[in-house]
């Protein structure tokens, strides 16, 4: 006889190597639940992804200590949770299920995602097995993660009989990743007539971000839960016996882009420097709209008391500039110090000038200038141990529109995945929750001011062109005459390809930072720095 089991996703961060902390973690939120089964994410040990760490067998000998210690406590519920194991040669990402202190089954993961972010098959050898088993009547199967997006997986678990597919993931965000998801489990929930109960973890792991936004789908496609954002909850839900509706459902609101692509900042950002144990972070804040987003999400991920924003004018940095970062400084509480750079820069000159010989003015001086904030900045960083957070966007990244050892120097780029265009969006949907921006950054064009009366545009194409053909090429791996297509210019177009790809080494040497968007520059796109491509064209 089948009867309702009650389950608890535990959408929770798990962090990279923490066995210990993520065992206790693991312990102290089961002896708290009454449910009859708690599900967790992908890796729950060791985190996701543990990269090289899998390769050292004193790691695999933490997580069979973990197991032990778990299975030692004889828990009252049935747990489901993710871990690496090693049997005989092979290394496979597993799940166990835990009842009453034993092991009674344990699923390889058969579908090993081996593109974009992903390396599985550099450690783990492919599950070729369902794996089920019974609970108050009812018939559970066990997957992970890129099982469901290959589908046969979860077709063979329903061959074996299976009520609902149990899914262990940690599934990282991109922008429409989340209405992808649901789209999925409720397609293959039709198709298959198979419920799925879908948790993932919410964490930022250098730059994967892991938005939580668990899901349960019934065996006929209803969608009964959905969790939040960015947020770590432990949800409880009753699974009917299949075949009964669910007069209730609990939905947590679906976020705008803009909403929840600023939730992923802030939670990578604050996760990154609290897990890595700094005390605040440093950053300079020129009046431009980077740095005043990246502060406002600085502020939201870790408090404005842990904050300190520089500012460093020099000759062509405009009043207007001065101003509105010492407003937005005053009105988000961080501590603030302005600092000329122009005593600094002159004794640069006066020491180059006469190395130079004569030559005329170039961007060398206004790199110098990029330079001398950033050895500052890093000297703040380095006396008080706070994280130095570079402020640069795709955009410019994409182009190298940046300085190297200059506005590059820090450890942690928070907007490094953020096209342009999206900056702007960003910092209206802030300023839609509190005025932290002052209105005159978002709307006056955009300047390096490294040069006098210099705006951005004198050197690249407008941001909606600009960012349009970055998404293209990078994104969509989409070629010269295809963009042309699309209606621009082609010695523009041929222009920002170029730029894009010489500037390959200067991203190479970039501080990590969150990805959002579909493919980021890092684990998503790994390209040659010496590379001729740009001359096939």
């Amino acid at each position: 006889m089948s009867s309702a089991v009650s389950i608890t996703l535990v959408q929770q961060p798990f962090i990279v190597a923490a066995v210990a902390q993520n065992t206790a973690k693991v312990l102290e939120i089961a002896a708290g639940s009454q449910s009859d089964l708690l599900l967790f994410p992908e890796l729950t040990l060791t985190g996701y992804p543990p990269e090289d760490l899998l390769l050292r067998p004193d790691f695999q000998l933490l997580v069979e200590q973990s197991l032990q210690q778990i299975c030692a406590a004889k828990l009252p519920n049935t747990l489901v949770l993710g871990h690496p194991w090693r049997d005989g040669e092979a290394l496979y990402n597993a799940a166990s299920v835990i009842q009453n202190g034993a092991v009674i089954a344990r699923y390889y993961k058969q579908a090993l995602p081996n593109y974009g972010v992903f390396d599985e098959k550099r450690y783990f050898t492919e599950g070729t097995e369902a794996c089920c088993f019974e609970l108050k009547g009812q018939r559970f199967s066990v997957l992970i993660c890129e099982d469901v997006w290959q589908g046969a997986p979860a077709a063979l678990a329903k061959e074996q009989g299976a009520d609902w597919a149990l899914v262990l993931n940690a599934s990282p965000y991109e922008i429409g990743k989340a209405q992808q998801r649901e789209e999925l489990l409720q397609t293959l929930a039709k198709h298959l007539h198979l419920g799925f109960v879908y948790v993932n973890q919410v964490v930022g792991q250098d730059e994967l971000v892991f938005d939580g936004q668990s899901l349960v789908v019934s065996p006929d496609a209803q969608l009964v839960f959905r969790g939040k954002a960015c947020e770590p909850e432990l949800a409880t839900v009753n699974l009917a016996v299949p075949g009964q509706q669910y007069g209730h459902t609990e939905l947590a609101p679906r976020l705008s882009v803009e909403a929840e692509v600023y939730a992923a900042l802030v939670m990578a950002t604050r996760h990154y420097i609290q897990h890595n144990g700094f005390p605040g972070a440093v950053l300079g804040l020129s009046g431009g709209i980077d740095s005043a987003l990246t502060l406002a999400i600085a502020v939201d991920a870790i408090g404005a008391d842990k904050v300190q924003a520089l500012m460093l004018p020099f000759a062509y940095t405009s009043s207007m500039s001065v101003e509105d970062a010492k407003a937005q400084a005053q009105v988000m509480g961080v501590e603030f110090d302005s600092v000329s750079i122009e005593p600094m820069y002159n004794s640069f000159m006066q020491q180059l000038t006469p190395l130079f010989k004569g030559k005329g003015k170039d961007t060398t001086e206004e790199n110098l200038q990029a330079r001398i904030r950033g050895v500052l900045l890093m000297a703040m960083s380095n006396k008080t141990g706070r994280m130095l957070l570079t402020t640069g966007n795709k955009s410019e990244n994409a182009v190298g529109y940046c300085t190297l050892y200059g506005d590059m120097c820090g450890g942690f780029a928070v907007i490094k995945d953020v096209p342009k265009t999206l900056v702007y969006r960003l910092a209206d949907y802030r300023n839609s929750l509190s005025p932290v921006i002052p209105q005159r950054v978002i709307d006056r064009p955009p300047s390096a001011e490294l040069a006098p009366d210099q705006t951005d545009q004198d050197n690249l194409p407008p941001y909606d062109d600009l960012d349009a053909m970055i998404e293209a090429y990078v994104e969509h791996d989409k070629s010269l005459p295809a963009i042309v297509a699309m209606g621009y210019d082609e010695a523009t177009v041929r222009r920002v390809l170029n730029l894009i790809d010489i500037n390959e080494y200067k991203r190479r040497q970039s501080a990590v930072g969150p990805k959002v968007t579909s493919r980021n520059f890092g684990k998503d796109r790994r390209y040659p720095i010496t590379s001729w491509m740009r001359k096939q064209r």
